[in-house]
């Protein structure tokens, strides 16, 4: 098969993977905007140590998660329709993700850990995508 006729069943392949991880991308990042609302709207249900170094107000840490699940869940809507550009913006968006997680772990660690496994294989994902031989 040429490039300009690619193998059906590749296609079908990279077609799935790429709705796998808009799909994948998608709940990210309505999580990280769940999170954010809830720190920024109610911020005495999370408790933090006094001690943690990357200490902002709570009500910072919620509009970081926001912007980041607004932006990650265009990017998802990219990927839904197979945009090129949404591939490097599906991974630059999860890596920010993860280093936003990351330092929200102190507050609320499990939750962290969690959206920070689902970006690891959104990166998996989008990066396995191959559409041509």
């Amino acid at each position: 098969m040429t490039i300009d006729n690619p193998h059906p069943a590749k296609q079908g392949i990279a077609a799935g993977t790429t709705f796998a991880a808009a799909i994948l991308l998608l709940v990210a990042s309505l999580l990280a905007l769940f999170q954010g609302i809830v720190a920024a709207v109610n911020d005495d249900l999370i408790v933090a140590g006094p001690q943690y170094v990357y200490q902002f107000n709570l009500t910072t840490w919620g509009w970081i998660h926001i912007i980041v699940g607004i932006i990650g869940a265009a990017i998802a809507f990219g990927l839904f329709t197979g945009a090129v550009w949404a591939r490097a913006a599906a991974i630059v968006i999860a890596a920010i993700s993860i280093i936003a997680n990351f330092l929200w772990l102190p507050y609320y660690p499990l939750w962290s850990i969690i959206v920070i496994a689902i970006d690891l294989v959104i990166i998996w994902a989008v990066v396995t995508w191959r559409t041509a031989d």
